[in-house]
């Protein structure tokens, strides 16, 4: 009844927002994406693409939003901001003379109005996986609220390699298009001859849904496969960091399951050596992915160390774990951080770390763990720039983190 009472508020702050900015987006080709990972490199990819082939567009994006080719900042851990945010943007473009539009959709965001009105012509969803189930309750109620995107287009665009296309593409009710890296669609990687340069599978799949859009939009054929050649992806999405040694360094925004499997995938398709894992899970969100995070990398990964991620209001040492319990369901051995002799190392089992500070555990992972030709990867920040202790938003930047293992630290989050 309370969620009913809150949906029924943004419901009629979205109504009022789209009256009173005069329904922009009915004069602008909106396209929506949602999905649970590869949003945002998805979104981005569509927004070169037409970019690129001269049109006037604008997007909005858990990066930040593009309007009339000016940058903003929508906020702290925002994907779609509020109504009245959203049709402020879309009327600034649509007076700029965009023709396309471009919108990073949470479930959140669907389930609550916050897009009614907007006029979706294209909806692409790129997979529909484990994730927010401290909000929808049951996999069944998220996988309901993203199809609900569906029967606003006049096009939809799904990703056949995914579990849920059969169940999604029964609720279309525009002009479905289908995309796959293995299976028969009507986008494949037979379809362009595009090459990315971004890693990981995943990556080449949300390529083909950008791809998917932009012959919907009918773009030429040239225009999107140089697009896709030239894209080097979007801030903190399996970005690599210059390293003054002989170890690799990456930066992904991997903070659920599935994206973890697929970053950590990525990573060890690129590296011969050890595999470093640093992540951690956000307080107050999903709890039953903890464990699944931390089994995960124990399988993909050789050495894991558990941080924080936004541990908000819980006990940080609780959230680790709770992830801890998977690593050890996954045969991983907890180690004692001091005692790091080869021997002890190097014996071919795995082993995890509990390192409640994130950037002592960004030191410990660059400065103790990596020896040459190890590729470490961190996970769950990605292009954020606070992280959430308490009520508090501290300031936190990836980027600079890394660069204090590298070259001298300064202790960024508060005293645990």
């Amino acid at each position: 009844m309370i969620r009913f009472l809150k949906n029924l508020a943004h419901l009629f702050v979205a109504i009022v927002a789209v009256v009173f900015y005069r329904f922009p987006g009915e004069t602008m080709t909106v396209i929506g994406v949602t999905g649970t990972s590869g949003k945002t490199t998805t979104a981005h990819l569509i927004y070169e693409i037409l970019k690129s082939a001269g049109e006037k567009v604008s997007i909005i994006s858990s990066v930040n939003a593009i309007i009339n080719g000016k940058i903003y900042d929508t906020g702290f851990h925002v994907t779609t901001p509020n109504a009245i945010k959203l049709q402020k943007f879309m009327r600034t473009a649509a007076n700029g003379g965009c023709k396309y539009f471009i919108i990073e959709i949470t479930s959140h965001a669907i389930d609550q109005q916050r897009i009614w009105g907007s006029s979706i012509d294209v909806a692409v969803v790129t997979n529909v996986t484990h994730e927010h189930l401290d909000y929808h309750k049951t996999f069944d109620r998220y996988r309901t609220t993203k199809a609900k995107i569906l029967s606003l287009a006049k096009f939809c665009v799904l990703n056949k390699d995914d579990a849920a296309f059969n169940f999604l593409k029964k609720k279309v009710k525009g002009q479905l298009w289908s995309f796959s890296t293995d299976q028969q669609a009507d986008i494949t990687p037979s379809t362009i001859s595009a090459q990315t340069i971004l890693l990981g599978k995943f990556n080449l799949s949300n390529s083909l849904a950008a791809v998917a859009v932009a012959k919907i939009l009918k773009i030429e054929d040239q225009i999107i496969v140089k697009t896709i050649s030239n894209f080097i992806g979007v801030p903190g999405r399996m970005e690599e960091i210059n390293s003054p040694n002989n170890k690799r360094i990456l930066i992904d925004f991997a903070h659920k399951p599935d994206a973890l499997l697929a970053a950590l995938e990525a990573a060890r398709e690129v590296t011969k050596k050890n595999l470093i894992a640093v992540f951690g899970s956000a307080g107050l969100r999903d709890k039953q992915k903890r464990p699944m995070m931390g089994e995960i990398a124990a399988k993909c990964a050789d050495y894991i160390v558990l941080t924080a991620e936004d541990p908000r209001t819980e006990d940080v040492r609780k959230i680790i774990d709770e992830i801890a319990q998977g690593c050890l369901k996954g045969q991983a051995k907890e180690a004692d951080k001091v005692n790091l002799e080869p021997k002890i190392l190097n014996n071919g089992k795995k082993y995890f770390w509990r390192i409640p500070d994130r950037q002592e555990a960004i030191n410990f992972a660059i400065r103790k763990l990596a020896k040459n030709g190890d590729l470490v990867i961190i996970c769950g920040k990605g292009h954020e720039k606070s992280m959430c202790w308490g009520n508090i938003e501290f300031p936190w930047d990836e980027f600079k983190a890394v660069e204090k293992a590298l070259y001298g630290s300064v202790k960024t989050s508060p005293q645990l």
